[in-house]
């Protein structure tokens, strides 16, 4: 599988605004699916991909894919490794890139979240290790 990160595109083959029947066809089955509702009265289905290190977000009166969380160490960000990189690399990595709004804010729960708000990712890091990303469109 491709794990190619494309800021406000997707990853790999998997690309925002597409249906949760054209994710499956990609990914194939998830290993959990749940409903949840939202403050905004919409609901949200997400797919856990337990072996892939993805979960998706799918949202909408007919959901389409909104956002994706990922955890998977061998997916790449411009050509990079991207979790091999520390918090510097990857702030370096994106402003070299042209994605310069930069914020961080250290969670309630210990991570330090690095968030680049024209790209619309986060990265989450804990002691300097990325643990997870969060894109959306």
């Amino acid at each position: 599988m491709n794990l190619t990160i494309i800021p406000r595109q997707g990853i790999g083959d998997v690309k925002f605004d597409m249906p949760i029947e054209e994710v499956v066809a990609i990914l194939g089955e998830a290993s959990n699916v749940e409903q949840m509702d939202n403050a905004a009265d919409e609901n949200t289905t997400v797919l856990q991909y337990d072996e892939l290190g993805l979960t998706l977000f799918f949202e909408g009166e007919n959901p389409v894919l909104a956002s994706i969380d990922i955890a998977n160490e061998d997916c790449t960000l411009f050509d990079e490794d991207i979790f091999d990189l520390e918090e510097a690399e990857v702030t370096e990595l994106m402003k070299s890139h042209n994605y310069r709004e930069a914020d961080t804010e250290d969670e309630d729960w210990g991570e330090r979240r690095l968030s680049f708000l024209d790209a619309n990712i986060d990265f989450y890091f804990e002691d300097d290790y990325l643990m997870s990303i969060n894109i959306g469109k």
